[in-house]
């Protein structure tokens, strides 16, 4: 079902239905019992580290708005300290070895739609530290259909995908999202433009959480694989790109054309669907509360709570996705100089933004975003042309009273991306 706005109608399908085993999906497994241990370990020790650093700080009794101590506390109460860190890893340690035994003798089920919505959203805020500290909950990348993990050899995919053709979509999800999260209302663009248009959808499953540079470079070299293994030669390759996806699919064209990858040179278009490419001023609020909190040492420590926002969400700040990018600044909210990167070429590239407000009465009238990204930051407009992004003006669409999740189902948006997709092959 498409969800109803401005020249909307209705209309569905179900394309994720999982075939593969009559199995009833599984909420909950052993892996995530194991990581949701560690994930208390880590917790625990994190704690006893803000509260020791607190103590510290007090007990030195610094200036309100001098520099606060470096250091631990000493004596007993460092012991106790010290203590209850060691005690909690060598507990965890413990817990995390015993259930590594019995992960494989539990057999695994389908993962419920639920459990990974959650692990999404999880991976979307800690995504980094989860991979750093080889956390079972952090998502491995993966191209997928009906959530089912996609083996690129020419065997394994022909099997999995009989239908294949000779256009490709790949779609890729935003921040605290995955792949099975296309289907909203009913409707699912790539099942939509499967039907419509002749494309056979694949769909990129990620961690969010890592950086956009990061997930792009892997996904350059997982869409190499992917050409090589795909089971007809691939005329065409489009990419569909939610939110932070669209991010990610600009960063993988980039780093695969620096590796001189074949794949970038069947990229026919690519659409993006409320892209933050020049930033989301949340994450901007977001690091200038890091700088409020940390200019008394006596509120420093709690600084690191606000840390716990992911590489991921940090790149959004300013719409980075490239190594160069997404560093934190010196001072808070200034400006960190980014290394603009232009749209890729030879590609036909399109931009939707969504707004809640209704189409504006006057020409030139402020539009307002949909809560999380500004239109003008979808629509990559900037006033410094060094920034801007070259969006033919035909290339453009507002969705008017939408939000950021809407246009997964808007039925305005899909025919505007069908009409796009739908255009003379791209002469390259």
């Amino acid at each position: 079902m498409f969800i109803t706005g401005p020249g909307g109608g209705r209309g569905g399908e179900r394309p994720h239905d999982d075939t593969t085993t009559m199995t009833r999906p599984a909420h909950f497994n052993v892996s995530d019992l194991r990581g949701l241990g560690l994930l208390a370990a880590d917790a625990t020790v994190g704690l006893a580290d803000l509260v020791e650093a607190m103590h510290h700080t007090i007990g030195r009794r610094p200036l309100p708005f001098g520099r606060a101590p470096e250091g631990r506390t000493t004596g007993i109460t460092g012991l106790v300290y010290g203590s209850v860190r060691g005690i909690t890893r060598v507990a965890g340690g413990g817990v995390d070895a015993l259930l590594g035994l019995l992960a494989p003798l539990v057999a695994q089920r389908r993962s419920s739609d639920e459990r990974e919505a959650v692990l999404a959203a999880l991976n979307g805020v800690l995504g980094d530290y989860l991979e750093a500290s080889r956390n079972p909950l952090a998502i491995p990348m993966r191209l997928r259909r009906g959530g089912v993990p996609l083996t690129l050899t020419v065997p394994e995919l022909a099997a999995a995908i009989p239908e294949a053709g000779n256009k490709v979509l790949v779609l890729l999800h935003g921040l605290c999202m995955n792949d099975r999260q296309w289907l909203r209302d009913g409707h699912d663009h790539g099942a939509a433009l499967a039907r419509d248009a002749g494309y056979t959808p694949v769909y990129l499953h990620y961690n969010s959480g890592r950086r956009v540079c990061d997930s792009g470079r892997e996904l350059a070299g997982m869409l190499e694989a992917l050409l090589v293994a795909w089971p007809v030669p691939i005329a065409e390759i489009a990419m569909l790109g939610h939110s932070m996806g669209g991010l990610v699919a600009r960063s993988a064209v980039h780093g695969a054309t620096l590796a001189g990858y074949e794949w970038p040179g069947r990229v026919a278009r690519l659409v993006t669907l409320g892209t933050p490419h020049l930033g989301a001023p949340l994450e901007r609020a977001g690091a200038m509360a890091d700088y409020l909190i940390g200019i008394s040492p006596y509120s420093v420590p709690f600084v690191r709570l606000g840390k716990l926002r992911s590489a991921g969400i940090q790149d959004l700040r300013y719409g980075s996705v490239i190594e160069a990018d997404g560093r934190t600044p010196a001072a808070g909210g200034a400006r960190q100089p980014l290394h603009p990167l232009s749209l890729p070429s030879g590609v036909r590239c399109y931009a939707i933004a969504a707004s809640r407000q209704s189409p504006p009465k006057t020409p030139g009238a402020r539009v307002r975003g949909d809560g999380l990204v500004p239109v003008a930051s979808a629509l990559g407009r900037h006033h410094d042309s060094s920034f801007a992004l070259a969006f033919p003006e035909m290339h453009r669409f507002v969705a008017y009273e939408s939000g950021h999740l809407d246009l997964l189902a808007r039925r305005d948006v899909y025919e505007c991306v069908l009409r796009w997709l739908s255009e003379a092959a791209v002469s390259r």
